[in-house]
């Protein structure tokens, strides 16, 4: 199976946990979907082709900008970082994975069960620079 098309299994999954569906910001020219969940949704199989580790304690950052005009997937740079409630930041590393047509932006997030952070993703491509604010309870499963 494809990270895109099991990402796409793990969204369609999570319409029934609204809280933790993707969702999706429009910044600028772009439009920006993201998801944060736990790598136990991913494969054995796709978390090592992506070098991602499988824990209960790992999320997975999950970023996608889209084009508003022609819906296209943009490749840019993305940064960012999450802070608890405590002010404890980490910086996110995010990986491009390109699947056909699709580009995913994943960074992988070590948490505490119900640990609570605030993102700060820096989306930039030439002189365009964006930030996507949003802020998620992590849940072990």
């Amino acid at each position: 199976m494809t990270l895109l098309r099991q990402l796409a299994w793990v969204g369609m999954l999570l319409i029934t946990f609204p809280a933790l569906a993707e969702q999706k910001e429009s910044l600028g020219d772009w439009d920006v979907h993201y998801m944060v969940v736990n790598t136990t949704f991913l494969t054995p199989e796709v978390a090592s082709t992506y070098g991602i580790v499988r824990s209960k304690y790992n999320a997975l950052v999950n970023i996608s900008v889209l084009d508003k005009a022609s819906h296209k997937a943009q490749r840019l740079s993305v940064s960012g970082e999450a802070t608890n409630l405590l002010g404890n930041t980490r910086d996110l590393s995010f990986k491009k994975v390109e699947d056909g047509d699709a580009i995913y932006y994943l960074s992988v997030l070590p948490f505490r069960d119900q640990e609570t952070f605030r993102f700060n993703i820096e989306i930039r491509k030439n002189n365009d620079s964006e930030t996507l604010r949003f802020k998620q309870q992590m849940y072990t499963d």
